[in-house]
């Protein structure tokens, strides 16, 4: 029987019927969708794959098992990892890269993080932009490192450091006179992680 696996920051649980709502609107997006290997249309849809996945047990030939990433109350030290997905409707704005570098100053300055990492599928042009414009410096490439919608994919990860972030923000400031991530900017739609 699958047992929730705890990490300092996270639980990663089954997915729940309470979860139906949350990972229809993620999955059903076509620009989302890109990415993924599984696009449900219908609430019922999703409704019953979650029951199926109660079901099974992870390392069974033949299936599919996925879980749920939730938040830990209490954090752990050192390092975290972001993605960002938004809507259409919110692409280009520069929302992305304002809501990241908000979490960051949070990650660094609010949590005392040492480090944030990401990753992309270098054909998601404008995440891959959006991360090195933020700063990130571009840590691995891996070739054929996961398989989704039919075909092997590769993964960029990125990294930045909280002094390299701090550094950042502050000759971002003195440039511009002002935060950087706010006053615009084009985020090109971009959607970060699965």
């Amino acid at each position: 029987m699958f047992a929730d696996i705890v990490t300092p920051r996270l639980r990663l649980r089954r997915l729940r019927q309470d979860d139906v709502r949350a990972l229809l609107a993620y999955r059903s997006d076509p620009e989302v969708g890109r990415y993924q290997v599984w696009s449900p249309e219908t609430e019922r849809e999703v409704a019953d794959f979650v029951a199926e996945q109660f079901e099974i047990e992870p390392d069974l030939a033949g299936t599919w098992f996925q879980l749920a990433i939730a938040l830990r109350a209490a954090d752990g030290p050192w390092q975290a990892e972001v993605g960002i997905t938004l809507a259409p409707w919110a692409q280009g704005r520069g929302y992305a890269r304002e809501a990241l570098a908000t979490v960051f100053d949070f990650l660094f300055d609010g949590l005392g993080k040492h480090r944030v990492v990401a990753s992309a599928d270098p054909r998601n042009e404008p995440s891959v932009r959006l991360l090195e414009r933020l700063g990130m410096r571009r840590e691995a490439h891996f070739r054929e490192a996961f398989w989704g919608k039919g075909e092997w994919c590769d993964d960029l990860v990125y990294g930045i450091l909280a002094d390299e972030w701090r550094a950042s923000r502050k000759s971002s400031e003195d440039a511009t006179g002002g935060p950087v991530g706010l006053g615009g900017g084009d985020d090109g739609g971009s959607r970060l992680g699965p």
